[in-house]
């Protein structure tokens, strides 16, 4: 009997923290005995090196058995070169199931080529909406899961919103979280970033800061009135801002930054993470980074209005406070005079996500 062959899909950076836990767990299987296979297939949607490459290297993500180079481009056209390029991977060698995991385009984009070919999905992460359709990744949510097999999901409200859908039970895996597996595997391996000392930083004495929403930075007014906000609101403590690549362009039209703020390069894996694990509290309008900070107990103030992880502020230490920019001083007060809600953990984000995964695997593809 043939062994079966799944397409791990990774294209951007959140992918290659919720694909790491899977391949570790495959890997051990198959040291057991397993008979299932995978081929992990790098989309090249992220192809910066601080994008992707350093992250393969901390998380010990094995070397991509393909990369299909698709580099920049609309959203259309890495949708189109991204579906054009894995169709003709699986012409060439058909695997037995397609894992997708997250939301961005190589998510969809490969989900939709390997169906029109009859390949099965399987969508880690399945499940989750924001509602706001401006959102790219809410609509690669959705029409990856309108036509996914099975779904791995880390919440229950995700499993709401898909017997919602009509999604029956029977085809949903609540398993947790992967990106959590990817923190926790991790956690006595996080590291000061190089600039620690020549900035002047303490534990729990500065902030962090992530912004890359178009609603966010975008809009040149938008952005400066932002970051006027969160420089005034921390009282003079230092603000440590890894600029995304998207951020950078309009950084350099403003006029002026406020004193405090310290601009620094995307951070690797496990340096951005010590940040984030010894700040004050982190403000962003990231996803990923709200589960982070709910698990390791440091507060988040999110600059949306929407959430696609409500468990993060129903349970977590997350807190939606809108892309109003004077919503931040009193938010910032409250960390500051340590009125911040404690928050605790969702259920089932313990590290076995990807053992969960892998063990329905064998049964689905037995």
């Amino acid at each position: 009997m043939k062994s079966p062959l799944i397409d791990i899909i990774a294209g951007a950076r959140p992918n290659f923290m919720k694909v790491a836990p899977i391949i570790r767990e495959l890997q051990l299987q198959q040291a057991s005995g397993s008979s299932l296979r995978y081929r992990l297939i790098h989309t090249g949607q992220h192809y910066d090196p601080g994008m992707s490459g350093d992250f393969f290297a901390q998380l010990n993500i094995p070397k991509p058995d393909v990369n299909l180079e698709v580099g920049s481009g609309t959203q259309a056209e890495q949708t189109s070169a991204i579906m054009v390029r894995y169709e003709r991977l699986l012409l060439e060698q058909r695997s037995d199931l397609c894992l997708v995991v997250g939301d961005v385009t190589s998510t969809m984009a490969c989900s939709i080529a390997a169906q029109k070919l009859g390949v099965p999905v399987a969508h880690v992460e399945g499940g989750i909406r924001s509602g706001d359709w401006t959102m790219p990744e809410e609509i690669n949510r959705m029409v990856t899961d309108a036509i996914t097999n099975y779904f791995f999901t880390t919440s229950e409200v995700a499993n709401q919103n898909l017997r919602r859908s009509g999604v029956p039970d029977e085809r949903i895996y609540f398993v947790g979280n992967t990106m959590i597996d990817t923190l926790l595997a991790n956690m006595d391996r996080l590291r000061a970033p190089l600039f620690w000392g020549e900035v002047g930083l303490e534990s729990g004495q500065y902030f962090v800061v992530t912004l890359h929403r178009p609603a966010n930075v975008d809009s040149i007014s938008q952005l400066e009135a932002i970051l006027s906000a969160i420089g005034e609101g921390c009282r003079g403590l230092p603000v440590v801002f890894p600029v995304h690549p998207r951020t950078a362009k309009n950084l350099r039209k403003l006029p002026a930054l406020p004193d405090n703020l310290r601009l620094v390069e995307p951070q690797p894996y496990l340096e951005f993470n010590f940040l984030v694990k010894h700040a004050k509290a982190v403000i962003t309008d990231s996803g990923g980074i709200t589960e982070e900070t709910t698990v390791m107990g440091v507060p988040c103030l999110t600059i949306r209005d929407t959430t696609e992880r409500p468990e993060t502020v129903a349970v977590g230490t997350n807190e939606l406070i809108g892309t109003n920019p004077d919503n931040l001083a009193p938010a910032l007060g409250r960390v500051l005079n340590n009125r911040w809600k404690k928050g605790g953990i969702p259920e089932k984000w313990d590290g076995h996500a990807a053992e969960r995964i892998v063990a329905d695997l064998e049964r689905l593809l037995a």
